[in-house]
């Protein structure tokens, strides 16, 4: 391994650690709670559901990482994976609420973990799909 090899697999992973705090970030901005104070408080359902979501993702990337040549294309289809995933999150859990008065959000954020292996699952599932399509 060259030093050149070595760098790359530094900038290659900062820029993959950056992004991904970055998406957590943002997916935070959209839940009723707060995600680090929740988890601060021993919420263990909105830990589940978090570090599931950032396993998702973090899967996205490195197929995204295997599959490209270059470290905006990788870090682009993540941008868009989580876009793509945010909505499907968002339409599966209103279709969930208004058929089966199932509330994953409300669940997740009052400690019931089985919400949040729900919540969580459709973007263990969706980050699976999505990596079979790059």
């Amino acid at each position: 391994m060259t030093w050149t090899e070595i760098l790359g697999m530094l900038v290659w992973t900062g820029a993959g650690g950056i992004l991904l705090f970055i998406l957590m970030w943002i997916d935070s901005l959209f839940t009723k709670y707060k995600d680090i104070t929740e988890i601060k408080n021993g919420n263990i359902a909105v830990t589940t559901r978090f570090v599931m979501k950032l396993f998702a993702q973090g899967y996205i990337l490195s197929q995204s990482i295997i599959t490209s040549n270059l470290l905006w294309t990788a870090l682009l289809v993540s941008v868009l994976s989580f876009i793509i995933l945010f909505l499907l999150e968002r339409i599966v859990e209103w279709l969930l609420k208004q058929v089966a008065g199932l509330d994953l959000e409300k669940g997740t954020q009052e400690g019931k973990v089985a919400h949040a292996m729900m919540a969580g699952s459709f973007h263990l599932v969706g980050a699976l799909i999505i990596a079979a399509c790059l």
